[in-house]
């Protein structure tokens, strides 16, 4: 990505829900998909402790995942995936061409 965008909330926002904090701490959790941005490659953030960084920032279209995307979310596939978002975010619709940012990590050594 040769121009990044503005940012649209802090980076220690990216993961924060305690099942995908263990995801990620366990290293079953690779990458976090936003409406907005939260962080830049070569950012990084903490998560008990454990340092982690960005390694990647780009744009998806939700209808473009597959069950290989679902999983490094930390689920076990697309449709599990696509249920928990909807039931977390009230009246929201599964649109396959809205677009969402890919930030993708790794545990720093």
């Amino acid at each position: 990505m040769s121009t990044l965008p503005e940012r649209t909330c802090s980076i220690e926002r990216l993961v924060t829900h305690p099942k995908l904090v263990a995801a990620t701490l366990a290293g079953t959790k690779t990458q976090q998909r936003r409406d907005g941005v939260y962080g830049f490659p070569g950012e990084t953030f903490i998560l008990d402790g454990s340092t982690f960084v960005v390694t990647d920032l780009s744009r998806q279209r939700i209808g473009d995942m597959t069950d290989e995307h679902a999983h490094a979310e930390g689920y076990p596939n697309l449709e599990v995936y696509k249920q928990i978002i909807l039931s977390m975010h009230a009246g929201m619709t599964w649109n396959p061409e809205g677009l969402v940012w890919v930030h993708t990590f790794a545990k720093q050594d």
